[in-house]
């Protein structure tokens, strides 16, 4: 046997409890956003990102550290984007080997039009069964982890 510190009892069913929720979370939200407006979540997560930017453009490695993926995944989930209209490359003039990726005006359409059903959704299934205190436990403990997480990612 190995010297690990196990989870408690309390610990394991947390944990377990958390990665079904988010699972099942995941997948339904998917659906939704594929059932009501053809795109998907992570089409959707892209397009959140180049809307929330002041000029609707972001340096592929701004997008990859932000959504937190692989770089393979980031390059191939874009050129798919971008043969649906939704991004598209832009030189980026400071520097000659770099780009942007930019929302196009079918992308912002798109994600207009998805997004009142998609926040319905969010509502529906995840904050209409919580207290406001549950509510604000979840983005403290979320914020604890994710200050973790950017301190020990850090080279």
């Amino acid at each position: 046997m190995s010297d690990a510190a196990w989870l408690t009892d309390d610990q394991q069913h947390a944990w377990r409890a958390y990665l079904q929720a988010q699972n099942r979370l995941t997948a339904a939200l998917n659906r939704q956003l594929q059932t009501d407006s053809g795109l998907s979540l992570p089409d959707y997560e892209v397009l959140v990102h180049l809307t929330d930017a002041a000029d609707g453009r972001l340096r592929p490695y701004e997008l990859q550290r932000i959504l937190g993926w692989e770089q393979s995944r980031l390059s191939h989930h874009l050129a798919r984007m971008h043969k649906r209209g939704l991004v598209a490359r832009d030189e980026c003039h400071d520097d000659g080997r770099g780009a942007y990726v930019v929302l196009t005006d079918t992308g912002r359409q798109a994600i207009t039009a998805a997004a009142p059903r998609h926040v319905d959704a969010v509502r529906r299934m995840f904050f209409d069964h919580l207290t406001t205190e549950q509510v604000t436990a979840i983005a403290e403990t979320s914020t604890q982890v994710l200050t973790h997480l950017d301190a020990t990612d850090r080279p």
